[in-house]
């Protein structure tokens, strides 16, 4: 991702449900009663690790048993310690107490807590680029130490491996359409697979495969912290080929591949990374301080769910005619922005109701509004408009093509509206030439790209070159 373009906005719960939800994670939670537990008598080793011993009182406190319930408690009594829910009093004797940032998970703000929770999300994703323990095992040299080398592992490149993993999938979440779980292999590809590639070959298959299977190793760590709701890779699908599989199996069915999603509380962790990392990752409800001007521009680049959202916050805030009145004063201007603005501007009009009217006729004889306004009186019933001028039908069809260039580039639907214009009018071509509107020449081009018909899209470029003349380009 670049860092440089605004990613689309997050729609996030307020922060007092997402530290309910901080709160409410296995490992925090975990965390947090092992530091109520501990005492006097508690001994940590050098590293801060719970001494072995006490390891089956930790897991019989959390009401973990099984195999892996001390590893479970060792897991939570470190986030405890990189935390500061706990704290080590002397090293040497390897005595504890209570940290004083666990008063924070009782008493401090949903912030408080949600900075508590954000440490123990950075520990996680460390955690979740280190090689797993048989590996390191294997690594150990005669000297006690570990050699890297022998791991095909560098720390740097697995943490940006798992950062752009995650990028990518925060920015399918906030992306329109983008809530659901999210295929595994399609994770993996997106960082695999070059996007100009047709079909994959089986080295760059192979590739995806096996960063599949990091992934289902790294999002099993990070499920307990809260960042993501996971569905591992099927083991049948790892048995031993030799070895008859239990049940019969679906390979198209993709779930048994793994599904992962992002938390709300996920959502939160993420963009704070970014933010911290230096992107525009903006949340809805950024705007509603800010002014019409900045709601315009800014939604101009939402996608339509996140747009509605942001306005539907900051109209709340405000008195519906004075909204109406900063919105269409915002919406003015000949700039290259402006007819998205305008659009915008008509689409949070419609989420105002009939208290906007007396603003939209007073804008009824300006050349930049009139026809959006008269758009909107018809639309809602309202008496006594009067007709538009054949100018300004021109005018508001170059405006709305605009708009629709800029909001979706050559889409579908604006060929469909190209289409429709030089089908019901036409002498179109003609007349929109001489149009005084700056994205005129813009707009004719583009609708001699568009057109399919080979006539009809001369027609439209030679419109452009007139009117491209008539403004002195």
């Amino acid at each position: 991702m670049s860092d440089s373009s605004p990613l689309p906005p997050v729609r996030l719960p307020s922060e007092a449900e997402l530290a309910r939800d901080a709160l409410a994670t296995p490992l925090l939670s975990r965390a947090a009663r092992l530091a109520r537990w501990a005492g006097p008598e508690t001994r940590v080793g050098a590293g801060g690790e719970l001494v072995e011993e006490q390891l089956a009182g930790a897991a019989d406190t959390l009401g973990l048993t099984g195999d892996d319930a001390a590893a479970f408690a060792s897991e939570a009594w470190r986030i405890a310690v990189d935390t500061g829910l706990v704290e080590i009093v002397d090293e040497d004797e390897g005595t504890v107490a209570a940290g004083a940032d666990l008063g924070l998970l009782t008493s401090g703000g949903p912030q408080d807590v949600l900075g508590v929770w954000l440490v123990a999300l950075e520990a996680v994703l460390a955690d979740a680029s280190v090689p797993d323990l048989d590996e390191l095992v294997g690594a150990v040299e005669d000297g006690g130490e570990v050699d890297l080398s022998s791991l095909d592992w560098d720390p740097e490149v697995e943490a940006e491996f798992l950062d752009g993993v995650l990028g990518n999938l925060y920015l399918l979440t906030v992306s329109d359409g983008g809530e659901g779980p999210v295929p595994l292999p399609a994770l993996a590809a997106s960082m695999i697979v070059p996007d100009d590639m047709g079909d994959p070959s089986n080295d760059v298959l192979e590739q995806v495969s096996d960063a599949m299977m990091r992934l289902d190793d790294q999002f099993r760590l990070l499920e307990p912290v809260g960042l993501v709701d996971f569905q591992p890779v099927d083991e049948a699908l790892m048995a031993d080929t030799d070895e008859e599989p239990a049940g019969p199996l679906d390979e198209t069915d993709v779930s048994r591949y793994g599904m992962v999603q992002l938390t709300p509380l996920g959502l939160y962790g993420l963009r704070a990374r970014l933010l911290e990392a230096g992107f525009s990752a903006p949340a809805v409800g950024d705007l509603v301080d800010k002014g019409a001007d900045t709601l315009l521009d800014s939604t101009g680049l939402f996608p339509p769910d996140a747009a509605r959202a942001e306005t539907e916050q900051w109209l709340a805030r405000r008195e519906p005619l004075a909204a109406a009145r900063e919105l269409l004063a915002a919406a003015r201007g000949g700039d290259a922005g402006a007819p998205l603005r305008r659009l915008r501007c008509q689409q949070a009009l419609s989420l105002v109701g009939a208290a906007a009217e007396p603003a939209l006729r007073e804008v009824l004889d300006d050349a930049e509004l009139g026809g959006l306004a008269r758009v909107w009186l018809s639309e809602h019933g309202a008496a006594d408009v009067p007709p538009p001028s054949e100018a300004m039908i021109f005018w508001l069809t170059i405006d709305t093509v605009a708009a629709q260039l800029a909001a979706e580039g050559n889409s579908a639907e604006l060929q469909g509206l190209v289409e429709g214009l030089a089908r019901q009018h036409g002498g179109f071509f003609a007349a929109a030439w001489r149009v005084d509107h700056p994205a005129t020449p813009d707009v004719l081009e583009a609708m001699g790209r568009l057109h399919p018909d080979k006539k009809v899209a001369k027609e439209a470029r030679k419109a452009a070159f007139k009117a491209r003349s008539q403004q002195g380009g």
